[in-house]
């Protein structure tokens, strides 16, 4: 089982903060993000996600705001999911809003839009959901920071648990875009570097959201692979699982699956969900930590629902801002960046550190097993996989990332 290792979440102990003498009045002129999302084209993870950094909002000018008083504000726009609105997006919030810095965004493409757009305005970006790798090597630059594990690291982790299985074949499917392509070729790589008997012998590439399940599945079942690798996700997923059930692509066969233990894809599948498959995701239902409990509980208590991953990440963005805001001790953004290089801050799930080398945050995932219990499917045999102990040295980042201020 996971156990946290740092000091206990500040912010929990804060939560009730408003309520204690000697809180500051916050003065009026707010700090604001601009904040980049898809709701309209993935609500599934994005309302989730609003919800989570609306929250930590709250806590944040409850306790008193940032930069000593100034209450932290956020003016949110939808991209629709396509890379184009996302710039036009940005630019609006920067050049009308006169927002201090962007923030957000959840499809690698759209993130990797956003962060071209950043590099050449020289604002802060703070990408939240993004997964691809290039957003922090072959792309990445002084302006933006990803707070999620990234593709390379999630595949590594289930690469990890791979390496395990009685399997030396396997095919692989996933979405026909940057992160499809990422997450594959770390998988193949990683796997590859742990067992070296291990053959690729197939790959799918469907249109993301866009899934022909029939031909799909067939197509990997006549390959016959020993395992196979998914990093399909959204709407696609219980196609997937469906009809890979149904044409027996899943009987005796392993598969490894990215991000289908998180609860915005796993609880829809309901008692559809598959038994034993190998996930990242995250067990909030199971993490028995106090800061972490205290989330859920004020999480609960403000949307009347549980948190899915989206929420924990919309909370953990704008803790990492206001932790950005406060050590920099204004809104210049070369002092943001200066801040953000090197920052740790606190979380419902320990404390968390940005990389100076790469602009990556330290924060993992949960690995383990999909079930069905008591009609409910979840994640059981889970434990939690630290960020940091998954990313390259600063010394092979160089040799990864190429500068592009």
């Amino acid at each position: 089982m996971w156990r946290m290792r740092g000091p206990v979440l500040a912010v929990a102990a804060g939560m009730l903060v408003a309520a204690w003498p000697g809180v500051p009045a916050m003065a009026e002129e707010p700090v604001t993000v601009g904040e980049i999302n898809s709701y309209s084209a993935i609500p599934a993870f994005t309302r989730p996600y609003r919800k989570g950094w609306k929250l930590a909002v709250e806590h944040i000018n409850d306790a008193g705001g940032v930069l000593e008083g100034r209450p932290l504000k956020v003016i949110s726009r939808d991209d629709g999911g396509k890379p184009g609105t996302a710039v036009t997006m940005a630019n609006q919030l920067v050049m009308r809003e006169d927002v201090d810095l962007l923030a957000g965004t959840f499809l690698s493409n759209v993130g990797l839009a956003v962060s071209d757009y950043a590099r050449q305005r020289k604002v802060l970006f703070v990408a939240a959901e993004p997964l691809s790798d290039a957003l922090t090597w072959s792309r990445g630059h002084r302006y933006t920071f990803r707070l999620r594990p990234s593709t390379y690291m999630q595949a590594n982790m289930l690469a990890d648990a791979a390496a395990d299985l009685d399997a030396t074949t396997w095919s692989t499917v996933a979405p026909n875009y940057e992160y499809g392509h990422s997450f594959v070729e770390r998988f193949r790589d990683g796997l590859k570097k742990r067992r070296s008997d291990v053959r690729f012998v197939g790959e799918q590439w469907p249109p993301v959201f866009k899934l022909e399940a029939g031909p799909t599945v067939q197509a990997l079942k006549e390959g016959d692979p020993d395992a196979v690798f998914n990093a399909l996700f959204g709407p696609d997923l219980p196609k997937f699982v469906r009809e890979g059930r149904s044409r027996g692509l899943f009987e005796d066969r392993p598969v490894v699956s990215a991000l289908t233990g998180e609860p915005e894809y796993l609880r829809p599948l309901g008692e559809e969900a598959p038994e034993g498959w190998i996930v990242t995701g995250y067990p909030w239902y199971a993490i028995d930590e106090p800061a972490h409990e205290a989330f859920v509980e004020a999480y609960r208590g403000r949307w009347e629902e549980t948190p899915r991953m989206g929420s924990l990440v919309g909370y953990n963005t704008m803790l990492a801002i206001a932790a950005a805001l406060d050590k920099a001790g204004t809104t210049d953004t070369d002092a943001l960046v200066a801040a953000m290089e090197g920052l740790e801050f606190d979380t419902p799930v320990g404390r968390l550190r940005f990389r100076a080398s790469d602009h990556q945050s330290t924060m993992g995932a949960w690995v383990g097993r999909t079930t069905v219990k008591d009609g409910r499917p979840r994640m059981v045999d889970w434990y939690y996989a630290p960020g940091g102990d998954y990313l390259p040295p600063p010394e092979k980042v160089r040799a990864l990332r190429k500068e592009a201020e």
